[in-house]
């Protein structure tokens, strides 16, 4: 079984995950300083993913596991936030759903199979 995944978008959906989130608790939080440079990654970022996606058709799992990296980095975000401003709240249930898309990637990106080995030539004296 061959694995279509293109783990660009996975990446470039995570980035704008991570930039999202973080220009919102930039805008948002008072924990948090405003700066100019997660606006300007977000848009860089999505401006990125916007053209992975134009480029070519998603076969297969990739806009699945490219929705679910993109949570991936909202929540990643939002959890570490969580555990440097321990007073905004728990972050427990962030970090257990955080774990399970990334697991829900791994196993459609066939990571945890065992590649078959190919058997060593015979050498012949």
């Amino acid at each position: 079984m061959t694995n279509n995944i293109e783990r660009k978008p996975l990446l470039l959906a995570f980035l704008t995950g991570l930039c999202g989130n973080a220009t919102l608790a930039a805008l948002t939080s008072a924990h948090v300083s405003f700066s100019i440079f997660p606006i300007i990654a977000f848009a860089f970022a999505l401006s990125a993913l916007w053209q992975a996606y134009v480029a070519g058709p998603m076969e297969g799992d990739t806009p699945r596991c490219t929705l679910a990296m993109f949570f991936v980095g909202a929540l990643g975000y939002s959890s570490f936030l969580r555990a440097e401003f321990p007073d905004i709240g728990q972050n427990i249930i962030q970090i257990f759903l955080c774990l399970g898309l990334v697991f829900y990637v791994a196993i459609k990106l066939g990571l945890g199979k065992n590649k078959p080995t190919k058997p060593a030539a015979e050498v012949t004296s």
